[in-house]
């Protein structure tokens, strides 16, 4: 039996520590907030200042992969997240007759929920196991390191955090503090080596407003919620729990009309000129926020493994810390729960050596890598439309194309559902020759489609937005 310290109280942290606990080990999680999730969800969601956790606020959604894992691992979780208001949606609910169900098809099942939810029904089930310890208030403020002997091979070990309450001692250190944690710094204070670090910057800005949908009013519109790309632009609806919804915009960071979007009614205006935007806009919604801003976003990877092998033993990253992702493909609490899963199922074995933080780092590369490098090329070719107003390529146009096909052919939507949904690698499911058939067949059908049509062109955005 192990004794595991989990830096931060986040999706990961929580999910590691509960994962790691059911499977008879002993853990600590410290957070430096002062309060943990509750179950009133309206004053978490909206009146919680959370600076350690700026995306708190914003919408999420738990792909399929998050729910395989959360019904297979933690079922008592998910069904507290239903009871809770969380809503379950098929892709393939998208079309007025569904198509015959397939093998498969199960993985396609979103869950629609504000992040708090699935916070409050970790933080619940945590709370109840007896090997499991919550430090809140308790931040971390450096790492415990064991220097390996004069003329000895391998990198120090970390066998411990230190806190203000003092020094805490265990088996194996978990750093789920994200993005903005101390890790490097800590790392760099004990004579490490630091991270190997993957750096992408995205150039999108994201304005949120949250609403709740009339007394009454179960659901929205099943069409159009999803995304709608303009040539410089963009809107997206996320349905979540208990009638709430988000309305987003996103543009580049350079844009000039940007700042204007922080204004409600120049937010509300330049959400009603996308398809999603003004179908739910018009249901008479209740503001429950001011327009929440976020940017500054990039794609990161960071490893404790590099070209001299690890930095460190002792010490493996979970989360942001070892994959952050932009949010636009809503990826990041499913590769969060992997690799909480991947911890949980490792740490009965030799957890101090350098073998050990080979193979989490190999596994890592395997299973994490190629998801972030996905996120990496669909931001890259976001930015540059944006950046360039809209200028594309042939590659652009099939892209495209690809996506609007599968509004309309049940197997094409199948393709890109299973890649949404971390299901299957998106160079077999869109390489597969029935889907290119089918999008070319739907290409030549349209010899004058446009791509990333929906949505104002730029003298009617400057318009609305009063640039």
């Amino acid at each position: 039996m192990a004794h595991v310290l989990v830096i931060g109280g986040g999706v990961g942290g929580l999910a590691t520590a509960l994962l790691t606990a059911r499977r008879g080990h002993t853990v600590e999680l410290f957070e430096r907030d002062t309060r943990a999730p509750g179950t009133a969800l309206d004053r978490d969601s909206f009146g919680w200042h959370r600076p350690a956790v700026p995306q708190a606020a914003q919408p999420h959604v738990l792909l399929g992969a998050a729910r395989n894992l959360l019904r297979r691992e933690l079922p008592d979780v998910y069904a507290e997240m239903l009871r809770l208001g969380a809503r379950e949606r098929s892709e393939l609910d998208w079309f007025d007759v569904p198509p015959p169900a397939r093998p498969g098809d199960d993985d396609l099942v979103m869950v629609q929920a504000r992040r708090i939810v699935l916070e409050s029904a970790l933080v619940t089930a945590l709370r109840a196991e007896p090997g499991a310890v919550l430090h809140h208030g308790q931040p971390v403020t450096g790492l415990e390191v064991e220097q390996a002997a004069a003329g000895a091979a391998g990198p120090a070990r970390v066998i411990g955090v230190a806190t203000a309450a003092g020094a805490r001692e265990g088996d194996l250190v978990v750093d789920a503090g994200g993005r903005r944690g101390g890790g490097e710094r800590w790392l760099a204070a004990a004579g490490c080596r630091p991270p190997a670090v993957e750096r992408h910057r995205t150039g999108l800005a994201y304005f949120c407003r949250w609403y709740r949908l009339p007394e009454g009013m179960g659901e929205g519109p099943r069409r159009p919620w999803s995304v709608a790309g303009g040539a410089f632009s963009g809107c997206a609806v996320f349905p979540a729990d208990n009638r709430t919804f988000a309305v987003t915009v996103f543009v580049h960071t350079q844009d000039p009309t940007r700042s204007a979007l922080r204004d409600p009614a120049v937010f509300e205006r330049a959400a009603r000129a996308f398809p999603p935007g003004a179908a739910w806009l018009a249901l008479g919604a209740e503001p429950l926020t001011g327009v929440l801003a976020t940017a500054s976003l990039d794609n990161r990877w960071s490893a404790l493994v590099d070209e001299r092998g690890p930095v460190v033993r002792g010490l493996v990253p979970v989360g942001d810390a070892v994959t952050h992702t932009n949010p636009t493909l809503g990826q990041g609490t499913s590769l969060a729960l992997w690799a909480a899963l991947r911890v949980a199922r490792t740490a009965d074995r030799d957890t101090g050596s350098a073998q050990y933080v080979r193979a989490y780092h190999a596994w890592a590369v395997r299973t994490l890598k190629p998801w972030f490098d996905f996120q990496v090329v669909a931001d890259a070719a976001v930015g540059e439309r944006f950046a360039t107003r809209g200028a594309r390529t042939g590659r652009t146009r099939e892209t495209a194309a690809l996506f609007d096909c599968a509004l309309e052919d049940p197997e094409v939507m199948r393709a890109r559902a299973r890649v949404r949904h971390l299901a299957e690698r998106p160079e077999r499911a869109y390489g597969d020759p029935g889907v290119r058939e089918r999008v070319a067949r739907w290409l030549e059908a349209r010899p004058d489609y446009e791509p990333n049509a929906a949505g104002p062109d730029r003298a009617e955005w400057e318009k609305l937005t009063g640039g």
